[in-house]
């Protein structure tokens, strides 16, 4: 009987980052698909990296990364822009 409470106990402590896993890796592979299909399939991608960040590390590290190579192509798109006018 202990051990029964033993195994609820970790799963209800568990389950959030279980159901973040899930969601998190649902909103990466439905975004890699809108990537061919139609839709905004970067953004979630994003979407679900960001789920992902608030409980692994590496996935916090690829958010990053992804906002650091956005910034610096608005930067780009910006001088680009505004060097031509």
């Amino acid at each position: 009987m202990a051990d029964m409470r033993g195994i609820a106990q970790w799963v209800m402590r568990s389950g959030k980052r279980i159901a973040i896993t899930v969601l998190g890796f649902g909103l990466v592979i439905g975004g890699i698909v809108l990537l061919v299909l139609p839709g905004p399939g970067l953004l979630v991608v994003v979407a679900g990296l960001a789920v992902l960040a608030t409980e692994y590390a590496w996935a916090r590290h690829a958010l990053d990364e992804t906002k650091r190579r956005a910034r610096g192509a608005k930067n780009r798109f910006l001088r680009r822009n505004n060097s031509g006018e």
